[in-house]
C-alpha cells in the first residue's frame, strides 16, 4: 500500500505539498516533530509511526496504515487495530504540517526534522526506576496546570525518589505514581497497570457529588416535569421531549458513541439527523432547557454543532492552546479558534436555560463554553461544572503502564476555567438528597420560572 497524496488549494500549501509529499509517496520517510505534545512522527510511503519523547525517553505509540487521502490532505493514515483515520494537512500558516483528526477541536502543528531526535536511538530502560524517571519527566514537561493547582512538581519528585529502586515491586511503583498525581484533583489525569490490575483515574473533590447509584432516580425526577415522553436519539446518548407546549428540553448524557461503529464522522451525521427532527417544530416555542449534569463528554465538535443551532450568527466559541515549552509552563502554542457557525437547518434562537454541574465534564464543559458568547445569552442554573477540558494526551511507561494527563486549556474571551469550571449564572443545588428524595429537581424549577417570566 503506498501513501495516497491530493493537492491543496493554496500556494502556501502547494510548496509544502511539493516537498512532504514526494518524500511521503516515495521511498524516502519524512520525520516531523510536534509542537507542544511530546510527539516525533517517522512518516513513510506505508506507515506512520508515532514517539512519546521527553528529555530522557522515547517510547514507540501508534502505528497507522496508509489510505486514500481526501482532497486538500498530503496523507492519510488509518490507525492499526483501531477504526481511526488521521490526516496530515498543510499549514496555511507556515511550512510545517497538520496532524489531524475528526473528532478533535484542534490540529497538532508539525515541524520538519532534519534527524531522529538522539534520545530515540536507543531503547528506554525498562527498570522500575526508569518507569518512574519516565513519569516524572512526562508531566514536568507537558502538564500545564502546576500553579493552579499549587503543586511543586519538582519537590513531589524529589519526595517520592527514594521510595523506588530496581526491586520495587509493581505495585509498590503504582502506589508511588498515584500518589503522586491523585492530590492534583484533575478529572482528566488517570495510570493503569494491566498486570496487577490496578488502575487509578483523578476527580475534583466535591460534596456536591450525586453517587453514581444514584443517577437513574435523578434521570426519573427529571422527567416527572415532561408533558411528553422523552424521544431518544443517537443510541440513547441525546433525549429530546416537551416541559410545556412551547418549552423544549434536551438532555444530553454525552457526546460520543452516537452510532453503533462509534466513528466520530458517522455520529455527526446521527447527530445532525436528530437536531433536524428535535427542533422541527421549534418555531413556536418560547424557551429551550439544555441539560448536562450528568454527561462525562465526548467529542468537542458534537458541542460546537448542538451550539450552532441555537445561534442567528457566527461567533467565537473558544481558542485552544497546547502548552509549547517543556522547561516553562507559562507557554502556550498559539490558538487555534473554533467557531460556532450558525446553520440555515431547524433550531431555536431563542431564551435558553442551560443546567450544569459537578458531573459536566469535557466535552459538556466545552459545549458550555461555546455558549458563553452566544446572543441572547444564555442563562446556566445549576453548579460549576468539573473543571477539564483539555483531551487527555495518553502516555505509556516501558513497561507498558499507561497514563494520561491534560497538556491543553480552552480560552473564551481571554479566560480559561481549568480547575473550579464554569460557574452558573444563577447558583441552585444539583440533585441534593433532599430533591431526590422528595421528587423535586431545584434547578429544573428555576429554569422553567425563568423561562415563563421571558414568555409573560
Amino acid at each position: 500500500m503506498r501513501a495516497h497524496c491530493s493537492s491543496p488549494r493554496s500556494a502556501t500549501a502547494i510548496a509544502v505539498f511539493l516537498a512532504a509529499c514526494s518524500s511521503v509517496a516515495g521511498a524516502q520517510n519524512t520525520l516531523w516533530t510536534s509542537e507542544g505534545y511530546g510527539y516525533f512522527f517517522d512518516a513513510g510511503p506505508d506507515t506512520l509511526r508515532a514517539f512519546e519523547v521527553t528529555s530522557i525517553s522515547c517510547i514507540p505509540s501508534f502505528t497507522a496504515a496508509s489510505v486514500p487521502a481526501p482532497a486538500g490532505a498530503v496523507a492519510a493514515y488509518r490507525f492499526v487495530g483501531a477504526p481511526v483515520t488521521v490526516l496530515l494537512l498543510p499549514d496555511q500558516k507556515s511550512d510545517g504540517m497538520r496532524f489531524h483528526l475528526n473528532g478533535a477541536a484542534s490540529d497538532v502543528v508539525l515541524r520538519r526534522a532534519t534527524q531522529r531526535p538522539v534520545v530515540c536511538d536507543h531503547a528506554t530502560p525498562n527498570t522500575p526506576t526508569s518507569n518512574f524517571n519516565v513519569f516524572a519527566t512526562t508531566w514536568a514537561e507537558q502538564y500545564g496546570f502546576f500553579d493552579l493547582k499549587h503543586v511543586n512538581w519538582a519537590a513531589v519528585v524529589a519526595a517520592n525518589r527514594g521510595k523506588v529502586s530496581d526491586s520495587t515491586t509493581a505495585a509498590e511503583l503504582f502506589a508511588v505514581l498515584r500518589g503522586m498525581i491523585e492530590p492534583l484533583q484533575d478529572a482528566h489525569t488517570y495510570i493503569g497497570a494491566p498486570d496487577v490490575s490496578l488502575r487509578f483515574a483523578g476527580s475534583r473533590a466535591s460534596s456536591d457529588r450525586v453517587p453514581r447509584e444514584q443517577w437513574n432516580r435523578a434521570y426519573a425526577t427529571v422527567e416527572r416535569y415532561l408533558t411528553s415522553g422523552l424521544r431518544k436519539f443517537c443510541e440513547g446518548q441525546l433525549e429530546f421531549g416537551m416541559l410545556a407546549p412551547d418549552i423544549g428540553y434536551l438532555r444530553i448524557r454525552g457526546f460520543g458513541r452516537y452510532t453503533p461503529d462509534g466513528s466520530f464522522d458517522s455520529g455527526l451525521v446521527a447527530l445532525e439527523a436528530a437536531l433536524d427532527t428535535i427542533f422541527l417544530g421549534a418555531a413556536g416555542w418560547k424557551g429551550f432547557v439544555t441539560d448536562v449534569r450528568i454527561n462525562g463528554g465526548g467529542a468537542d465538535p458534537y458541542g460546537l454543532a448542538i451550539a450552532g443551532r441555537l445561534t442567528a450568527r457566527d461567533y467565537v466559541g473558544y481558542v485552544k492552546e497546547a502548552r509549547l515549552d517543556p522547561s516553562d509552563p507559562t507557554r502556550w502554542t498559539p490558538g487555534q479558534t473554533s467557531w460556532v457557525r450558525a446553520t440555515i437547518r431547524p433550531g431555536f434562537r431563542g431564551p435558553v436555560v442551560h443546567l450544569t454541574g459537578v458531573h459536566s465534564v469535557s466535552a459538556a464543559e466545552t459545549f458550555t463554553q461555546a455558549l458563553i458568547n452566544r446572543e441572547p445569552p444564555v442563562i446556566r442554573v445549576g453548579q460549576n461544572t468539573q473543571g477539564v477540558f483539555s483531551d487527555v494526551l495518553g502516555r505509556r511507561l516501558p513497561n507498558g503502564w499507561r497514563f494520561g494527563l491534560p497538556s491543553e486549556r480552552f480560552v473564551t474571551n481571554g479566560k480559561s476555567y481549568d480547575g473550579p469550571g464554569i460557574p452558573p449564572t444563577i447558583e441552585v443545588p444539583v440533585f441534593p438528597p433532599t430533591d431526590l428524595e422528595s421528587g423535586h429537581d431545584g434547578a429544573m424549577e428555576k429554569a422553567l420560572e425563568l423561562l415563563r417570566k421571558r414568555r409573560g
